[in-house]
């Protein structure tokens, strides 16, 4: 979303004030995300999410790992020549990535969207000062990251797009769209961590759990670290309307012994993501396939 609310305005300033914009938000799903006709737009812009062939995509940006759904995407990008195209997996973040390129390539000043920059960088990356700091959810930035990955409505980040390109995050999360979710979803992150702490099994520096049976796929992810700081990785099973999915992390306040790149191995079972932080989906019925996926990830990072 903030990558999204950083190229919205970086085109209405510096190509076209009055351009009508358009947000479909994406889900890491099974099946081919591109669907038949969703690039209907005169520019068709993609950020912070897997390449498209398509003729009619205009932008790209991404950083992760596993960007490309096939060898022959990763080589069409390397062909295409297109100017507007930017792939980084060094960036920790998207949003990084898109103000560079916009003040860089483009010349576009920046520095008014420098807090969303900023935020957008450390949540993308995980670069949170301690585990207490990323679970407490105290500053806007974190309370509105929430809103967005938890709350009950279908298209509310992008209705949010607009409002955080133009206002201060602590502004945004005062808006009544945000405040009617933030009250209840700060009380289930709440008791999340209480279920989190009952169902963990933690051994061999691996944490493992599994709430697929419960509404809590939006579930912090650093939890599992302010629980038992000692553990380097962690596997969980959730799920949703939309997908069963195993999320694969790494404790970002461990700085030695992550050895293991999870990107590469959640694309061994048809997922992907960066080195530290992976998640694999399946079809909403293929719960039974993604717990045996889940714990054959835990026996071979607890081997390890």
């Amino acid at each position: 979303m903030a990558s999204a609310a950083l190229f919205y305005r970086f085109y209405r300033e510096r190509f076209d004030a009055q351009a009508e914009f358009h947000f479909t938000g994406m889900t890491h799903r099974a099946a081919q995300p591109w669907e038949e006709g969703l690039f209907d737009g005169d520019e068709n812009v993609i950020v912070d999410f897997k390449y498209s062939n398509s003729p009619r995509v205009t932008w790209w940006f991404d950083h992760h790992q596993s960007a490309f759904l096939t060898p022959a995407d990763a080589e069409h990008f390397r062909k295409r020549g297109n100017g507007r195209l930017f792939y980084d997996p060094t960036y920790k973040s998207c949003t990084k990535l898109i103000a560079t390129v916009a003040r860089e390539k483009f010349g576009y000043d920046t520095t008014p969207l420098a807090e969303l920059i900023h935020w957008g960088d450390i949540i993308d990356g995980a670069q949170y000062p301690t585990p207490q700091f990323a679970v407490e959810l105290t500053e806007p930035a974190t309370q509105l990251a929430l809103v967005i990955e938890a709350a009950p409505e279908n298209g509310l980040p992008a209705r949010l797009i607009p409002e955080v390109a133009s206002r201060p995050l602590a502004e945004v999360v005062k808006l009544p769209l945000v405040v009617q979710h933030l009250g209840p979803l700060l009380e289930r992150h709440r008791k999340s961590i209480e279920v989190l702490r009952e169902r963990i099994d933690a051994r061999d520096g691996v944490i493992f759990f599994d709430v697929s049976d419960l509404d809590l796929e939006g579930y912090n992810k650093f939890i599992p670290y302010l629980l038992h700081p000692e553990c380097t990785y962690s596997v969980s099973v959730s799920a949703s309307a939309v997908r069963s999915k195993v999320s694969l992390g790494s404790n970002p306040w461990m700085p030695t012994g992550v050895d293991h790149n999870l990107a590469s191995l959640a694309e061994k079972f048809g997922g992907g993501g960066h080195p530290k932080v992976a998640a694999i989906s399946f079809e909403p019925g293929d719960l039974a396939r993604a717990q045996a996926v889940a714990a054959e990830i835990t026996a071979q990072l607890r081997r390890k």
